[in-house]
């Protein structure tokens, strides 16, 4: 008859012991990284006791999960918040690392950009505005001198709403002369006032000139990876010489929209102190995620599974298989060694018919009658009859058991062979 087999077959110790110690190893991988994460917000020694609890619950939890039957659920609800914990600092930790070395360039560069942005925009505003200067320069000369030879230029009208303005302003100062200074040819009062408002218009120009030339000798020397604090401030510098003013009346509009410089608020590094948002580091996760953010946390999710999964299954075999631990309880019942019991249990097995082993039921003890019904109450044994069935691997697992032989089992071989006296 067969028998459903449900336990596989043991391992050999020397690759529990390994498994066991690659369990450890990635344990104290998992530990520092944790403890890395934890040290971002609290003290130090308050951060490793917190991690080396963490991670000696994820071990051992994982180790009863595999060796236990009995609360399964709540053993795995308790590692699931304990992984939770421990895969949430460990990717703030690898995720800080992986920023510490690439984010600051990255966020040099989106400033680089911002600034070159905002400066090519500063820039067309000023050649703008020295075109527009350098028409009101040239119209001013020829009006001073159209008033030298002519007179009455104040009189005209303009399109220009710059030079209409000088025209007004020269008009309305001339009303404040008194009548012996007549309006006219020649270098009066008003070729005067057309004279000066020409020498304005030209310092303008130059002033425009020089701004342009600083704001080309900055992007000309801006670098992307210059220090966030040093691009914000040598822009601010040239940014705050432009004479707006100026270049407001030059272009004829009472406010322009001027480009916005950026803030170091707004492009700070936060890795830079040491310390990255876990909230940020989560949010860039699920919003906007990165080969940087994906890696993180694929890593800190891959120790502790890899962890869990070397604990459940080296576990079991560490502390060793049901089937034995039930040899050694039901040894105990015949006041025997565990091994001495198994030799003699397995010294009664004969070969069934269809290949399987079996044991008279006559022939048993009180102590293999216990280990029979418990492997039968598993399917790994039945009652035939007068005899059990049991498992071809529960067989091969007690005759493996005795691979090593303890000193009992040897003493008793030694007794057996030893002639009476």
């Amino acid at each position: 008859m067969a028998i459903p087999s449900s336990t596989p077959a043991s391992a050999s110790r020397p690759m529990v012991q390994a498994l066991f110690v690659s369990t450890v190893l990635l344990s104290i991988v998992s530990f520092y990284t944790t403890w890395q994460g934890m040290a971002l917000y609290l003290a130090g020694w308050f951060a490793f006791l917190a991690s080396l609890g963490v991670q000696s619950a994820l071990v051992l939890v994982a180790w009863l999960i595999g060796f236990t039957r009995t609360r399964r659920p709540l053993l795995t609800v308790v590692y699931a918040i304990t992984a939770i914990v421990s895969i949430a600092f460990s990717y703030v930790s690898l995720y800080t690392w992986f920023s510490a070395r690439e984010r600051p360039a990255l966020v040099q560069r989106q400033l680089y950009d911002t600034i070159t942005e905002s400066a090519g925009k500063t820039d067309q505003l000023l050649e703008s505005a020295i075109t527009e200067a350098r028409k009101h320069v040239l119209a001013l000369d020829e009006m001073t001198a159209a008033e030298k030879s002519h007179g009455f230029i104040s009189r005209a009208q303009d399109a220009d709403p710059f030079l209409s303005g000088i025209r007004e302003a020269v008009a309305r100062e001339a009303q404040t002369y008194s009548a012996a200074y007549k309006e006219g040819t020649g270098e009066g009062l008003r070729y005067t006032a057309f004279d000066r408002y020409s020498k304005l218009a030209r310092q303008s120009l130059e002033q425009l000139t020089a701004s342009q030339k600083a704001l080309s000798d900055f992007r000309a020397q801006l670098k992307p990876n210059d220090p966030s604090d040093l691009q914000i401030r040598r822009y601010r510098e040239v940014y705050d010489a432009i004479p707006w003013t100026e270049l407001e009346q030059q272009l004829h509009s009472a406010r322009i929209e001027r480009p916005a410089v950026p803030t170091l608020a707004a492009n700070l590094d936060k890795t830079a102190s040491g310390q990255e948002e876990l909230l940020l580091g989560f949010t860039e996760l699920v919003t906007a995620p990165t080969n940087r953010h994906i890696f993180a946390f694929l890593l800190a999710a891959f120790i502790d599974v890899i962890v869990f999964l070397l604990a459940f299954a080296s576990g079991p075999h560490f502390f060793g298989a049901p089937e034995l631990r039930w040899s050694a309880a039901s040894a105990a019942l015949d006041g025997a060694d565990a091994q001495v019991f198994t030799r003699d249990f397995l010294r009664k097995l004969g070969p069934d018919p269809s290949g399987l082993a079996r044991v008279p039921l006559a022939a048993l003890t009180p102590g293999e009658r216990q280990l029979l019904l418990v492997l039968a109450s598993h399917n790994q044994a039945t009652l035939v009859d007068d005899h059990y069935l049991i498992d071809e691997l529960v067989h091969q697992q007690l005759v493996e058991s005795l691979t090593t032989r303890s000193i009992p089992l040897r003493g008793a071989r030694f007794a057996a062979t030893t002639p009476a006296s």
